[in-house]
């Protein structure tokens, strides 16, 4: 059953300046009744102009996520306080707010948290609604930035890969389930940052009025400019933070996997408008406790044709039974007399060619890079294949359980051992590597 709604018993506020606009500000907010949502009220201008937090009151602005409501009014840089309604389940709140942003605090979302914590969250008696998805979903923005939505269940778990294409900070990735005790230790703390060779640039633009080395991490070439991590991966953190921000935009609780490659507020936003309109709206999740990890997830054989590039007579993976985020695949091959290469291989006595085995192998294993944003817009070249064994023929009417575990997955290339068995014999078993190239146009 879905959850119930939340949304708080006692007001609260914290006071702070926009990073963006420069402009000292109180936030403050206060309980909701249910269906209501998180409304931003405009306290400092007349009338008092009220402004949901829905995607459909977005508003184009770059590097943060910005809203616009009744009489044009607008409210900027909301992500950070929207990721802890997302991950704290709280779906209702009146936010007054006195002036054009959400204030900047330290970076990171820790305040906005520890603000909604002591206004005490509470549970209402409507449903909260959740989307799920029948298939999985891609935003390609460019061809260096991507988003997947992968069916899953047992709630929303978010992975981040940042890679700016310089040493510092080189490649990150991060990924966790989103639950409140996991949010609050692994990612509201989490600091925005920029580039160095971007400041001067955003300040240009207006932009980064109310930044500075306390509440912005910012990126020299050989590292953090007077400051300190948190983290070593803080970077691909505060990415996820602004996501889960971003995904609050839904007006439900999503039941996917989300994997990010270098993406933005602008391709987060491009996400969520394509889960509002093919996702499964009030679809009914399982009962999980809030600090449950996610069962695993599966892919059917239509699911598999939209990621994989192969087709009859090649497409050689029936469907997947398991996805364990990006460590593991199971998938099952069932091997008909009817397959075309019984009619030429040893006809008289049918045995499954050994490279085709191989080959079913690593098609599990590019559906499970695939998982991996680096790879989403590319296709799995198989390079090489080291330490091959065969153990056991494969007949007709023989199921084969496909296994595929990631060993190492770096910019450009990824390792994955696979093994093969029939009614629980080893069949066979190698070690894959793939160069992962642009997919050909059509």
């Amino acid at each position: 059953m879905p959850r119930n709604q939340r949304t708080v018993r006692k007001k609260s506020e914290v006071r702070g300046v926009g990073l963006h606009e420069g402009v000292e500000a109180v936030l403050r907010v206060g309980p909701a009744p249910a269906d209501s949502g998180v409304t931003f009220v405009r306290t400092d201008l007349p009338g008092n102009p009220r402004i949901p937090a829905r995607a459909g009151n977005l508003a184009e602005r770059r590097r943060r996520t910005a809203l616009v409501g009744e009489r044009d009014a607008e409210v900027h840089t909301v992500e950070h306080f929207l990721s802890c309604c997302t991950a704290l389940g709280v779906d209702n709140l009146e936010v007054e707010i006195s002036g054009p942003e959400c204030p900047g605090m330290d970076g990171s979302a820790r305040p906005f948290l520890e603000m909604l914590e002591s206004a005490e969250p509470i549970q209402l008696e409507a449903p909260r609604p959740v989307l799920a998805l029948d298939r999985p979903m891609v935003v390609n923005t460019s061809a260096d930035v991507s988003l997947v939505a992968f069916p899953a269940r047992g709630g929303l778990s978010v992975s981040y890969t940042l890679d700016y294409g310089q040493a510092y900070p080189g490649t990150q990735h991060f990924s966790f389930h989103v639950t409140p005790s996991q949010f609050k230790s692994k990612v509201a703390g989490a600091r925005t940052f920029c580039l160095e060779s971007e400041a001067a640039a955003l300040r240009s633009q207006g932009l980064g009025k109310g930044a500075s080395y306390e509440n912005t991490l910012v990126l020299g070439q050989d590292g953090v400019i007077d400051n300190e991590l948190r983290w070593p991966d803080e970077f691909a953190r505060h990415k996820t933070l602004d996501l889960l921000g971003d995904l609050f935009l839904l007006e439900a609780d999503l039941e996917a996997h989300v994997a990010a490659y270098r993406s933005g507020h602008a391709a987060n936003l491009q996400l969520v408008r394509a889960l509002r309109e093919g996702g499964q709206s009030g679809a009914q999740a399982p009962a999980e406790s809030p600090d449950t990890e996610p069962a695993p997830a599966a892919l059917s054989h239509a699911q598999i044709r939209r990621i994989l590039p192969h087709r009859y007579p090649f497409l050689l993976v029936d469907r997947v039974v398991e996805l364990h985020g990006f460590q593991r695949a199971v998938g099952i091959k069932n091997v008909s007399l009817n397959e075309p290469f019984f009619q030429g291989h040893y006809p008289d006595q049918p045995i499954m060619p050994g490279v085709l085995i191989l080959e079913a192998m690593a098609q599990l294993a590019g559906l499970l890079l695939l998982r991996k944003l680096e790879l989403t817009g590319k296709v799995p070249v198989l390079l090489s294949i080291d330490r091959v064994k065969f153990r056991r023929a494969v007949v007709p009417g023989d199921q084969i359980r496909l296994e595929a575990f990631t060993l190492r997955v770096s910019s450009g290339r990824g390792r994955v051992r696979c093994r093969s068995t029939v009614d629980g014999q080893l069949v066979s078993e190698a070690r894959l590597n793939f160069a992962l190239t642009e997919a050909p146009s059509a």
